[in-house]
């Protein structure tokens, strides 16, 4: 039962992660060049320009939940396959969310290298 509680964390730290990091993407672009925006405008203005998108504000929510579900899953899993599954389950998700949701170009390399990182999570569950 406290493997399956594990995985459940698991799955929940990918999952909020992949949402947060969509978000905080789509939270810059509509921000703009931070560093161009700096220089003409100010600290204080690229602050409030940030803290001002909704999109910003859930992906920091959505980071928090994902660091409460690590807590989580490293109370009922060890370490050893918690952050590595975590990690690399969370690598792949991106890669699928940046093409399907933020339309990124994920070239043959980055693919393969999610295979991999597949095969290499199958290995720790085993």
């Amino acid at each position: 039962m406290k493997s399956l509680y594990t995985w459940f964390g698991i799955i929940a730290i990918v999952l909020t992660s992949v949402i947060g990091d969509v978000l905080i993407s789509r939270a810059m672009k509509q921000v703009g060049d931070v560093g161009k925006l700096w220089r003409q405008a100010g600290l204080f203005t690229v602050i409030r320009r940030t803290l001002s998108s909704p999109n910003f504000l859930l992906a920091i929510s959505a980071m928090a939940v994902a660091f409460f579900s690590l807590l989580f899953a490293l109370s009922w899993g060890d370490v050893s396959l918690v952050a590595p599954a975590a990690a690399s389950l969370t690598f792949i998700g991106n890669a699928i969310a940046a093409k399907i949701f933020l339309h990124e170009k994920v070239d043959r390399r980055r693919w393969i290298a999610a295979v991999l990182v597949a095969a290499g999570v199958a290995l720790l569950a085993g």
